[in-house]
């Protein structure tokens, strides 16, 4: 994993969202690594979407990851996939074995400790600044991140309210990257960012 990850949310897109996967991949600012973060969708339409977007990432040579759908993982070929810890505690090492990248969503360093002990190889640590995604509920803050680096040896990615300007107090405070959902989904993210 890299750098700067892009979080997809379609709802948050005006006009086609594949169209926009494309710009984004084309733009100055393209991230390392998507993931298809779309947990309202049936395995069958979230399945298609993945085939689709997966097939943009591989023409310019970016990382794709499935977000929770497992089956969409099996049915495609797909080795990275990211969980939310519940479903991470769920799957057998049969199912960890099938995948060569395995993220999970960790709130806090005993969240973060549990995931790298199930087998985690990254992981996205949230929320650390005000979001429009988590309205009304307070952020993590920076600190959140220094204290999981402290506690586990895989790579951790700063999620929540991420932008230009504060892109870079993530990183002192020992993120490995930033994850972003809104300003690709909007087209605003700023280059400075990279």
């Amino acid at each position: 994993m890299s750098k700067l990850i892009c979080i997809t949310n379609r709802h948050l897109v005006q006009g086609d969202f594949i169209s926009r996967i494309a710009d984004i991949l084309l733009s100055s600012y393209k991230p390392d690594v998507i993931i298809l973060r779309e947990k309202d969708l049936s395995v069958e339409k979230y399945t298609a979407l993945a085939e689709e977007v997966n097939f943009y990432c591989k023409k310019f040579h970016t990382k794709f990851v499935v977000h929770n759908f497992i089956e969409t993982a099996f049915q495609l070929n797909l080795k990275a996939i990211h969980f939310p810890l519940p479903k991470l505690e769920k799957l057998t090492e049969e199912q960890k074995n099938y995948f060569n990248v395995i993220g999970a969503s960790a709130h806090s360093p005993e969240q973060a400790v549990k995931s790298q002990n199930l087998g985690a190889t990254y992981l996205t640590v949230s929320h650390i600044f005000e979001t429009d995604c988590k309205k009304g509920l307070k952020p993590k803050g920076i600190n959140l991140i220094e204290n999981v680096k402290k506690s586990v040896n895989i790579p951790v990615y700063a999620l929540g309210g991420i932008n230009a300007e504060n892109a870079p107090f993530c990183m002192q405070a020992g993120a490995d990257g930033v994850c972003i959902m809104s300003g690709f989904m909007r087209g605003n993210i700023s280059t400075r960012m990279i």
